[in-house]
C-alpha cells in the first residue's frame, strides 16, 4: 500500500496533499497500518480509500518542489515514512506555510 500525506492549509484548516510513500515501515507496520487505515475508510474511490485524517506520520524527504499535481502545488521527492506519530493530532501536523519555505529552487 501506499498512503497520501497531506499538509494543514492554516488560513483554511483544510488538508492539501503533499506526496505518496510507502517506504520506510517494516512489513508488519505496514500490516498494522493497512488493517488501521481500512477500519478508518469515509469513502472508497476504486481501490482508493479516503480516511478519518487522524493518523499522523513523521515523513522524511530530499526536498519539496513546486507540483502541479498535488493540492498543496508542492510534492516530496523520495519521502519515506520515519514513524507513527501517536503522540500528535491532526492540528499538529506542519502547515502549508512552513512547508512553502522549506522549497528548494533548482
Amino acid at each position: 500500500s501506499d498512503y497520501t500525506f497531506a499538509v494543514r492549509d492554516e488560513r483554511t484548516g483544510e488538508l492539501k496533499t503533499i506526496g505518496k510513500a510507502y517506504s520506510g515501515l517494516t512489513d508488519a507496520e505496514i500490516a498494522q497500518l493497512t488493517q488501521h487505515f481500512l477500519s478508518k475508510t469515509i469513502r472508497q474511490h476504486g481501490r482508493f480509500h479516503e480516511v478519518e485524517p487522524e493518523t499522523v506520520l513523521e515523513i522524511a524527504f530530499d526536498r519539496l518542489q513546486p507540483s502541479d499535481r498535488h493540492t498543496s502545488g508542492l510534492a516530496m521527492r523520495f519521502p519515506r515514512i520515519v514513524r507513527i506519530r501517536a503522540d500528535k493530532s491532526p492540528a499538529e501536523i506542519d502547515t502549508l506555510a512552513t512547508a512553502r519555505k522549506l522549497v528548494r529552487n533548482t
